[in-house]
């Protein structure tokens, strides 16, 4: 406790695109005392959290909820799924799509990895890591597998080490277009609450989400939202699988209880993220997202810096991704940011780790924490040497002026 109790005076301000920072009456919701998992008020609790979620994915199929990480919801979704040797077709998009990809080949799977080729000349980064997902490249493979061996497309929605959008609607519609029966797998962990998410219109099989992003909580609860095709195709898969097995929650679930023991504590915290959110509505909810995202955008675009996300019609709600000039080590930016003014944003990932940082705008935030952030960054690019084509502080300061939050958002948040 004592290196915790060490933090300069005033608030710690959490800027990385997850665990976001968490609202005080979350953490007051924490604070209840446990109740009996098997007891008649926790299955109140229990339905509450799955109904809520159920609105939030905007599904009417079953959401199974886990103590656990999204690293877990991709093992989950994946096991649940899937036979020994089972291809699997997957999108490269940043690092997170690549950790899904190895957790698919430690399971024994036969994962492809598309991805966007060559490489940006201006930044020398490769071209998959600042694209979506490209619904023509998907679409042009399954019409090769003319066997239909390809068990699942993979995709991330938000790509949290990117600031990259794919369009899970195209997708769905270049499967469909191909005429084959794969099943859409969607990694929405960073999306979900923040970005629109639509379960069954956009045709999504099982979607995966966490709750230390958009729920604005603590880490420890995971999600795989399910469709009736994927609760089908889960009764003929053969990888091994137990505290991860759909079957047994769902029916459980059914009573608002679980097989085995939750994560009570969280689950008061996800009752009370689920009334904010739904109290002020999924359209409100992902308009002010927008709306910090394209203030912390205009800033970056005054520094004169590059926009990770090279497509602008993909740009993330969740983050925003700021390339650094050669030569500028974007680690030792953020160490240097860190030490000045308590700011920590978000490191670079795989293959573009010091190349970029990470400006999380999500969790409790409002349009000061946000000016406070892009202030921090602005003074540790003048203090590492990086000049700037203008000020960052400036722009987003007059995006804000001109953008006012409608009275609704601001009378919920």
């Amino acid at each position: 406790m004592i290196a915790l109790d060490q933090h300069p005076s005033g608030r710690h301000f959490l800027q990385i695109p997850g665990p976001s920072p968490v609202p005080d009456r979350i953490l007051r919701a924490m604070s209840l005392p446990t109740i009996d998992h098997r007891g008649p008020e926790f299955a109140v609790l229990g339905k509450r959290v799955i109904s809520g979620m159920q609105q939030v994915f905007q599904t009417r199929h079953p959401v199974v909820i886990y103590a656990g990480s999204g690293t877990g919801a991709w093992e989950a979704a994946l096991s649940n799924l899937m036979s020994p040797g089972d291809a699997v077709l997957m999108f490269e998009t940043g690092q997170f799509a690549s950790l899904w990809h190895r957790i698919a080949l430690r399971l024994g799977l036969k994962p492809e990895f598309l991805g966007v080729p060559g490489t940006d000349p201006a930044t020398g980064l490769p071209w998959s890591w600042r694209r979506p997902a490209q619904p023509d490249l998907i679409e042009a493979r399954l019409r090769q597998d003319r066997g239909h061996a390809i068990r699942a497309v993979c995709v991330v929605h938000s790509e949290t080490s990117t600031g990259t959008i794919s369009d899970i609607a195209a997708v769905r519609r270049a499967i469909d277009a191909a005429g084959h029966p794969a099943l859409l797998l969607v990694d929405t962990i960073s999306g979900l609450g923040c970005a629109d998410y639509r379960h069954d219109e956009w045709g999504v099989d099982v979607a995966m989400a966490g709750s230390q992003k958009g729920l604005m909580m603590p880490p420890g609860i995971s999600f795989n939202a399910l469709s009736p095709k994927a609760i089908e195709a889960s009764k003929a898969a053969t990888l091994p699988r137990a505290y991860w097995a759909w079957d047994e929650i769902v029916e459980m679930n059914k009573g608002g209880y679980w097989p085995s023991t939750p994560n009570t504590n969280l689950l008061y915290a996800l009752s009370e993220a689920l009334d904010m959110i739904l109290g002020q509505g999924l359209a409100a909810v992902f308009a002010r997202h927008q709306r910090w995202g394209e203030a912390v955008r205009g800033a970056v675009r005054a520094w004169g810096l590059p926009i990770q996300c090279a497509d602008a019609s993909a740009h993330s709600p969740v983050l925003t991704g700021v390339v650094t000039p050669a030569g500028i080590d974007a680690d030792a930016l953020r160490k240097l940011i860190h030490e000045r003014f308590d700011l920590s944003l978000g490191t670079g990932l795989g293959k573009v780790k010091g190349r970029m940082f990470r400006i999380g705008h999500l969790g409790d935030s409002n349009d000061l924490t946000l000016m406070a952030a892009l202030s921090g960054v602005e003074m540790g690019l003048k203090l590492a040497g990086v000049g700037t084509a203008g000020s960052g502080v400036q722009a987003a300061m007059d995006f804000f002026a001109s953008h006012p939050q409608q009275p609704a958002l601001q009378a919920a948040a």
